[in-house]
């Protein structure tokens, strides 16, 4: 109703609604709410990466707190990746701040916490959000996480230059280092405490830097960070890097612009060049900049020391996963910086070369995850790289293509790092009975890989089988016994078998009996247990402990218990000391169960792991149940829980359930989160399975999102199919991806048997191959054995560990139930994804 009375200005705010400044921080913490949200961070977590204190972080969410500082507003945006530009005008209405008088001169640059840190040169470092390689985030989406930071003893110094600028003097500093040592990244931390007082940042770039500085230096005013990073582009410049350095003097000296802050990094080459003295009558071009420089050069060392890496570990477990990634890397040599700064490129070099240098990478790649040295022969990475170009590729390929690629990925990115680098032998490492080391005289060079690409390689390529030139190449290059062996169970597990046969031959020509050891292994498995036998003989003569043992259990399963003792003694005293736990058995097979104690107990006096366990079982067996439980939990008190565990298992298997749950719960008293996988079932089998689910539960809030799938399994065994198949989606949302057959049984079993068939096409195309598996499998319980021998080779050649041979039955979709999508014309399986 009008009253008609006048309202005084700015009293409708108050009686219907906040003020604006309130409003403003009111939408400016739901912001950052929002942000945290979608970051799934705890505050701490966010202080954290933030670099801010935790209080501090925690009051800019709070609707009773001041208004956040401007500083801490910049650092919260940057690790949400929220607009900080946005949040910044939204702070300054909060805080009532007015902006500029409209005409005003502003000056150069723009407020430092509208800066990002990646456009004044700071380098990215690793992938962008999401995932995405570098190069392939688009113009306006999200920017490259920064890693924590970590102060060093160079950013104390630069901090006290930074509060005599914000004390109102003009100070200059530059930052000496090589390449990718954090130089423009101290820089960049050091003006934050700038930011809420409202100084500008100004980075002269355009239209070069040189010229951009001269033509402007004189415009700079007071609260001004001058950003001169990489230096040499302003002070070396060969016609007027003089004159800027003399006009970097006058903004320091003059009244007019005080306080001004001027912030640069240089090489050390380039330090050293433009402050060496010239020599008695030569021309002096750096005169200017060697005053300037002058007292206020700051070193950034190469690596880390042993106190920052400490720091850094701290942050890589509060979350930050960047640090953790390159700490995985970096930590022996403290180069984590140049890793950081140089991960993207390599990325990017992997992912977008040449046909020819990726094949050569990948090859090297395989190599390394797969079980081969450092060390890796040119000649070897140029005749695997083959079979990794498509047949277009690899008709293109010049005469001269693997020099070309060699030298191409030898080339450095940030950080001096290549991603394939030529090494060589120390000489003071040199064995002097080798003419030829590697590397050198009449070998071929060697090649290793950069960390960063093995690393990749071994998560991206984890599921995949090398081609045939791999195991060609690996055949006739490599040389040392554990590579051809370890390449040879790799070919074994890829159901390689040739190759494998063939390399463990090569293996054993070069004196090893391990590969002896595993020859024999294969003609057991062929049905030659004599040819087995000789083979094992060969590398028993050589004190090999795998062969005396595997003959003593031939010997044993035979019945001949003499001679299995008599190897078991030889594996001993050849130093395998846990062997005296077969001894033990043996004598308790014999009832000889004071001898059995006796054995066990050196067998953990001298640290065999199966000892506890066997010592606690003899206990049990003779009806000394305390004694049993008292060893037990004797290891349990050393960190060992695995004899409890293993106890409740027997106590279970023999009809004592209420004991085994006592036992269970010690263990999960001691921190072992696997005694509620084994209550659970006890539990349900008791009938109280809503106690059941919540020990699943409290496993899965322990960490351990496997349970996801254990609670699903029950959840359907209940007949609760909607429910099952939502914790089985919560799994798959986890990257639990061996959930997709389970979820295809479902979908089918509602009739869906399009959703289905989608499911098992992500299977492989996650590379678990699990729906190639059910499709075989399927097949195979059909009959037809072709058509399921294909389907097991291409899973074996897309990396299925599991398939060996056709005797692998993994039975996802289970014994009984009929392959539903039919055959093709030619009567093979119709993939359910077609």
């Amino acid at each position: 109703m009008n009253t008609g009375e006048h309202a005084e200005p700015g009293t409708d705010d108050v009686r219907d609604g906040p003020t604006e400044s309130a409003a403003a921080l009111m939408e400016l913490r739901r912001h950052l709410n929002d942000g945290l949200a979608r970051a799934r961070l705890t505050k701490t977590q966010l202080a954290l990466r933030a670099g801010r204190g935790r209080t501090t972080v925690q009051e800019a969410f709070r609707t009773d707190a001041p208004v956040p500082s401007a500083e801490t507003v910049v650092a919260l945006a940057r690790v949400l990746r929220l607009q900080a530009g946005m949040l910044l005008d939204l702070r300054r209405v909060a805080a009532a701040e007015s902006g500029p008088a409209p005409g005003k001169d502003q000056g150069l640059g723009k407020p430092i916490g509208e800066w990002d840190p990646h456009h004044l040169e700071v380098h990215p470092a690793g992938p962008v959000p999401g995932g995405a390689a570098p190069g392939r985030h688009k113009p306006g989406g999200p920017e490259r996480e920064l890693p924590g930071y970590v102060p060093r003893a160079h950013d104390h110094v630069l901090a006290e230059v930074v509060l005599d600028a914000a004390q109102g003097r003009s100070r200059i500093v530059v930052l000496v280092g090589s390449s990718s040592t954090g130089k423009t990244r101290a820089c960049w931390e050091a003006v934050q405490p700038l930011a809420r007082e409202g100084w500008r940042l100004w980075h002269p770039f355009d239209p070069t830097r040189a010229t951009a500085a001269l033509d402007a230096l004189a415009h700079v005013l007071p609260r001004t960070v001058v950003w001169l990073n990489e230096a040499q582009h302003y002070l070396g410049h060969p016609r007027i890097g003089e004159r800027i350095a003399a006009a970097v003097h006058s903004i320091l000296t003059g009244d007019e612009h005080r306080p001004v802050l001027v912030l640069g990094t240089l090489w050390p080459q380039y330090a050293d060049e433009y402050t060496a003295l010239p020599r008695a009558g030569a021309p002096d071009p750096h005169s200017r900049a060697r005053e300037l420089l002058a007292g206020r050069t700051l070193t950034v060392p190469d690596i880390f020391d042993p106190e920052s890496l400490c720091t850094a570990a701290t942050l890589a477990r509060c979350g930050d996963q960047l640090l953790a990634d390159a700490l995985t890397r970096a930590e022996a040599d403290g180069r984590l910086t140049q890793d950081l700064a140089g991960a993207p490129e390599l990325l990017r070099r992997f992912e977008h070369g040449t046909p020819a240098t990726r094949a050569v990478l990948e090859a090297a790649v395989d190599a390394r995850r797969l079980g081969v040295g450092l060390h890796l022969p040119q000649a070897f990475l140029t005749d695997a790289a083959l079979d990794y170009l498509s047949d277009q590729d690899y008709d293109a390929l010049t005469e001269d293509w693997a020099e070309s690629a060699f030298a191409d990925l030898a080339r450095a990115v940030h950080g001096k790092q290549a991603p394939l680098r030529r090494t060589r032998s120390r000489p003071g490492q040199r064995p002097s009975s080798n003419p030829h080391p590697a590397g050198t005289g009449g070998t071929s060079p060697v090649f290793r890989l950069a960390d960063f690409l093995e690393q990749h390689g071994r998560t991206h390529r984890r599921a995949l089988c090398p081609p045939t030139s791999f195991w060609a190449a690996a055949h006739t290059h490599l040389t040392h016994p554990d590579d051809l062996n370890n390449l040879a169970d790799a070919a074994r597990n890829h159901c390689r078998l040739q190759w494998a046969h063939h390399l463990h031959h090569r293996a054993a020509a070069a004196g090893s009996t391990d590969a002896l050891v595993d020859l024999a292994g294969m003609r057991k498995e062929a049905g030659d247990p004599d040819g087995a036998e000789v083979l094992l003989r060969q590398a028993a003569d050589a004190d090999n402990t795998r062969a005396l043992v595997t003959l003593a259990r031939m010997r044993e399963a035979s019945g001949d218990r003499d001679a299995a003792e008599g190897f078991f003694r030889q594996a001993l005293d050849a130093g395998d000391t846990d062997v005296l736990c077969d001894l033990a058995r043996m004598r308790e097979a014999a009832d000889d169960r004071d001898a059995a104690e006796a054995l066990d107990r050196q067998a953990a006096d001298a640290g065999a792991p199966r000892a506890q366990v066997m010592l606690m079982h003899l206990r049990e067996e003779s009806g000394d149940r305390d004694a049993a439980e008292t060893l037990a939990r004797r290891a349990a008190d050393e960190g060992d829980t695995v004899p409890l565990l293993a106890l409740a298992k027997i106590r279970e298997l023999a009809g004592d359930p209420n004991g085994a749950e006592i036992l269970l719960q010690q263990a999960l008293d001691a921190g072992d989160t696997n005694a509620l996988i084994m209550l659970a079932p006890l539990r349900e089998a008791a009938g109280d399975r809503i106690a059941a689910e919540s020990l699943l539960q409290q496993a899965l809030d322990a960490g351990d999102t496997a349970m996801l799938t254990e609670v699903a399994r029950m959840r359907e065994a209940a007949g609760d199919r909607d429910a099952a198949e939502d914790l089985l989606r919560r799994a798959l949302d986890t990257g639990d991806s061996s959930v997709l057959i389970m979820l295809a049984r479902l979908r089918e079993a509602a009739g869906d048997r399009i959703a289905a068939a989608g499911f098992l096409r992500q299977a492989v195309d996650a590379g678990d191959i699990c729906g190639l598996i059910v499709v075989a499998s399927a097949r195979e319980a059909a009959g037809d054995r072709d058509a399921a021998e294909l389907l097991f080779r291409e899973a074996a050649d897309r990396g299925h560990y599991m398939c060996r041979d056709l005797r692998c039955h993994v039975r996802w979709w289970g014994d009984s139930s009929p392959w539903p999508y039919g055959l093709d014309p030619d009567g093979t399986p119709t993939p359910p994804w077609r």
